[in-house]
Parts: structure tokens; sequence; C-alpha cells
């Protein structure tokens, strides 16, 4: 079976500028993507974007950004890790993987920044209001002009963020943010249209459909299901999703403790299953030198993502040819050693049980439902009938830089749709009272 080739997948060319010669600078194009994030205005958003609990009151637990940035710093250390290894194996050929870290540290960043306000229940919402409820009734239209319903019955953050980073909003230069094609492949962890969507996830828009192929021709991506276009997963892209994998599950755990959630032996506990012998031994040591709770729990979340990377580079480096053959279909973490695995689904189950569905997180997603379909509502109202006075009044609170005057419904909906998914926590509930009248500018 052909492999993807390392040398046509380690690319430094720029989505919308390929053409232009950009003078040399001290650093990388992948470090200028990286910057090129942090200093964006959707990247700051992410401070007002719920992780998983509401976003803090006297307690701080993580939100967008802070998870992004963390899981940023574990995917620079996966991307090293992976590189050391593949320089050994590679060394009679000229293929340079001393940029696999910033790539993987790049791509982390970018990884939640098209997800919408509330978390993944703001993406439940938006999926629930054309799926059942009032945007049922727009369907017909989208499929009598050609436009994929899917898209919109799927509603998938991982394609809003593929959408963000390369569409030419209005005013904006070709190439949204012209980010490489190594950073942007690494991004889409589901290669395929929403048509061919495997429990809701898929990679890509309609709009971005294009964009995508021309990134897999150039990195050389094999498409291993030509007939529903499926593509294989760019290599990078599994070291990305190990380092959210990590973050997410150790951190929330974290983050339970401080809310009191879970009490700190119930944490001690559920973390120190994943290590034996020697090596708790030592960890029980160095924990006895500080009686701090959060610092004990700090120091084990420490000694676990240490553990992970190293797991995951090892099951990345064992499964290498698979991986660029397009035919390994597991996560890294599934493949972890059996006493880490079995750790890691521990602390799984004890989230789903006490963190998923506490009532803290239920309630941002009740919030996050009723307040997604009632500015939907109000602002598709808006742009299919933009000559009433209201649609008027409504439309001018929409930046230029969203086309309110699509020519199609489904072009319509996707503005409203790239309008609230951009929003943080704070707006969107902010913009949903002043609406509805709950609230009024002072006067």
């Amino acid at each position: 079976m052909e492999k993807m080739s390392w040398k046509r997948l380690l690319s430094g060319k720029r989505l919308g500028i390929e053409a232009y010669h950009e003078r040399r600078h001290e650093r990388t194009n992948f470090e200028r993507d990286y910057d090129r994030l942090v200093f964006s205005s959707p990247f700051r958003r992410l401070q007002n974007k719920t992780q998983v609990f509401p976003l803090p009151g006297s307690v701080f637990v993580h939100n967008r950004l802070t998870h992004s940035l963390e899981v940023s710093c574990v995917g620079r250390s996966l991307g090293n890790n992976v590189a050391a290894g593949l320089m050994q194996r590679y060394e009679e050929e000229d293929v340079s993987f001393t940029e696999i870290g910033a790539i993987v540290s790049a791509a982390c960043l970018a990884h939640d920044m098209g997800n919408p306000p509330f978390g993944h229940s703001g993406e439940r919402a938006i999926t629930a209001y054309f799926r059942e409820g009032n945007g049922k009734a727009l369907e017909a239209h989208v499929r009598r002009e050609g436009g994929r319903w899917e898209d919109f019955i799927h509603f998938e953050g991982n394609a809003n963020a593929m959408r963000l980073l390369t569409h030419r909003f209005i005013g904006r230069r070709n190439g949204g943010f012209a980010l490489t094609y190594s950073t942007l492949a690494s991004i889409i962890k589901y290669p395929h249209a929403s048509t061919s969507a495997t429990k809701g996830k898929f990679g890509f828009f309609q709009t971005e459909e294009d964009t995508y192929l021309q990134i897999a021709r150039e990195l050389g991506i094999r498409e291993i299901c030509a007939p529903e276009g499926i593509y294989a997963r760019y290599p990078l892209v599994y070291l990305v999703e190990a380092a959210d994998d990590i973050c997410y599950q150790i951190m929330d755990i974290e983050d339970a403790h401080k809310l009191r959630i879970l009490t700190g032996d119930e944490t001690i506990e559920l973390m120190m299953q994943y290590f034996a012998g020697e090596r708790l031994e030592g960890i029980r040591r160095t924990m006895r030198m500080v009686d701090d709770r959060n610092e004990q729990i700090a120091y084990l979340r420490s000694c676990i993502i240490g553990l992970l990377v190293d797991e995951c580079t090892r099951v990345f480096l064992e499964n290498e040819a698979r991986i660029l053959a397009g035919c390994h279909d597991r996560s890294l973490i599934d493949g972890m050693d059996e006493m880490v695995g079995k750790a890691y689904r521990a602390c799984s189950e004890v989230a789903f049980k006490k963190i998923y569905i506490s009532n803290e997180v239920l309630d941002i997603e009740l919030a996050g439902y009723h307040i997604f379909s009632s500015l939907i509502d109000l602002l598709i109202e808006a742009v299919m009938n933009p000559d009433r006075s209201y649609s008027r009044l409504l439309l001018n609170r929409i930046p230029e830089q969203y086309d309110v005057h699509a020519a199609t419904v489904y072009g319509k909906i996707q503005c409203v749709l790239d309008y609230i998914s951009g929003m943080t926590d704070v707006y969107a509930l902010d913009l949903y009272r002043k609406i509805t009248g709950m609230s009024l500018p002072a006067v």
C-alpha cells in the first residue's frame, strides 16, 4: 500500500499566498503560525468561552483559552518526542523533522477556535435547532439550491475552525489566516464531508471542501475511500488529538476537585491508579514533602501528563507505518499500556458520572439550548427578510465581515452561524437579554 511521504507532509507553504515569496525571518513559518494565532481576536475570545464548567466566580477553572494553551504545551512535547524518534529512524534520509513540535503546538492553539459558546452544548444546540427545531423548515430550500443540509444538522466545531481559519470573510485577505498547509491539516480530525459523517463528526463544510482538497493534494494526503471522499488523517492530527485528550481528561478532574465535586482523597486515589511499583512509591515520598492538597494534586497531574506523553509517543512511533498508510483507525490514547489505559478509563467514567452530568454543567447546557435557539431564530428571520424594519435593526448588529446578503439560503444560515459561533458566553447572553427586552442600556 502506498504510504504518505514525510518530506511532502511537512510543508511551510501558506494557504492563499502560495506564490508570494516572503522575506526571510528568524522565526520559522510554523512559529509564525503560532504567533499569528496568539495575537488574533478569535483566540483572545476563547478566554470567555466555557470549557466544561461555568465561567468562574470565586474559584478559577479552565476556560477554552487556558485549555488551548495547555494543550499546546503538551502538543509541543509530543511533537518534539516524535521528531526525535523519527530523526533516528530516518537519519539517512533528507527530511527535516525538527519543526514537528512547532506545527503541533500551533495546531493545538487553533483546535477549539471554531467552537461556539457554552462548551459542547453550543454545538448540540445548533444541531438540535436544524434537526428538530424551527430550522428544520429551511431544509427543502437548502437542498433545492444544492446546499449540504448535513453541515447544519451535524454542526461540528472542528469544521467551523477550518472555516474560521481559511475562509475569506468580507474585507479580509485570501486564505483567511494564511496559515501553513501543515498546520491547517493538523487540526482536521475528521477528513471528510458531513455527508460521510460518523457520529456527527466531519472536517469541513461544503464551502471549504475545495480548500481541504487543495491542502490534501499539496501534502500528498491519501484518499482512502474514493466514493465517499474520505481521506486519511494527516499524521500529526493524532498528536493534536492526543494532547487534547490528555489535557481535558486530567484537568477536568483537577477542576472538579477545586469545585468540591470530588474530594481530595477521591481525586488522589483516582490519579494514583496510573502508577505502580517503585514509581508509585517515589511519588508517595514526594507528596509527603508537602501538606497542601492542591499542590499534591498538581504534582500528580504533572506526573500523569508526563507518563501519557511518553505512552502516546511510543504508540505513534510503533504505528507510524500504518499511520502513513492511512489505515490506523485508533487514537493514540486507545493504544496505551494496559495499566495506563485502565486508569485513563477510570478517570473517564468518574468524569462522566460526577462532572459532565453535574448540575453546574447541565445548567449551562439548558441555558445554551434556549439562548441559541432564540438567537438563531431571530437572526435567521432577519437575514431571510432583510427589508423588514426589525430585521434592519438587528442586521446592523452583525459585523460587516459576515455576508448578511448572501445569495443562497445556505449562505444566509452560514452567516448567522459564523456570527453566533464567534461569540463569547458573555456576549451571547448579553445580546439575548437585549434583543428579547430582558435588559436595556442605561439611559
